[in-house]
C-alpha cells in the first residue's frame, strides 16, 4: 500500500521497517523540545493516510532502555490529519539511574502502524447477549462470574448488595 509522505526538513527520515515480517515502521527524531509537562519529538514528517485507515504511533521496545513513557500511551493519526507527527514522553524516574538516558536526535523514536478500520454504528438495545466472560474485567480472568456480585445499574440491587457471607465468588 502507499502512502504520501512529506518531508517538512530536509533532514527527515521516511520510516522504514527495520527486519522483514516487522509491523511498525520506525520513525526518526529530527528535532527536540521539552516543557515541565513533557519531551516532544519532531519526526519533520507529515502523512497522508487514506480514507478508512488510521496511523497509530506506539513506543519502540528500547523505551525500556528510557524512564519514559509515550504521554498518550498510543498516539492516533487520523486520514484527515496533516500536520507533523510528533511523539511526546513523559519522564517517570527522578533521573537518578545513571544507565538511563532520554532519546536523542537521530534516534528511532517510535513506531508507526497503518491499519484499516471499520465504520461502526451503534445500535442501543435493552439488552446485551450472554457470554463466558459476563461483565468481568481489570483482572478477571479465570476467576468464576458471579450473578449476584454483578454491577447492573439499572438494578440498584447489584454490586455490593448481595449476602458475601454466602456467595461462592466473594468467599475466595
Amino acid at each position: 500500500m502507499k502512502v504520501k509522505v512529506k518531508k517538512l526538513v530536509e533532514r527527515a527520515v521516511i520510516p522504514t521497517y527495520s527486519k522483514p515480517g516487522d509491523a511498525g515502521l520506525d520513525l526518526t527524531a529530527v528535532d527536540y523540545s521539552e516543557t515541565d509537562r513533557y519531551q516532544e519529538y519532531h519526526t519533520g514528517l507529515s502523512f497522508e493516510i487514506p480514507e478508512g485507515y488510521v496511523g497509530l504511533l506506539f513506543p519502540r521496545s528500547s523505551i525500556t532502555k528510557h524512564d519514559m513513557l509515550l504521554k498518550n500511551s498510543v498516539g492516533v493519526i487520523d486520514s484527515s490529519f496533516r500536520g507533523e507527527v510528533t511523539l511526546r514522553f513523559q519522564r517517570v524516574s527522578s533521573g537518578m539511574n545513571p544507565l538511563r538516558k532520554d532519546y536523542e536526535v537521530g534516534d528511532r523514536i517510535g513506531q508507526l502502524i497503518i491499519l484499516p478500520y471499520p465504520k461502526i454504528e451503534f445500535e442501543e438495545v435493552q439488552e446485551l447477549s450472554a457470554s463466558e466472560r459476563g461483565t468481568g474485567g481489570f483482572g478477571s480472568t479465570n476467576i468464576p462470574f458471579c450473578e449476584e456480585a454483578a454491577f447492573n445499574p439499572l438494578n440498584p440491587n447489584s454490586g455490593d448488595a448481595h449476602n458475601k457471607e454466602t456467595c461462592e465468588h466473594c468467599k475466595r
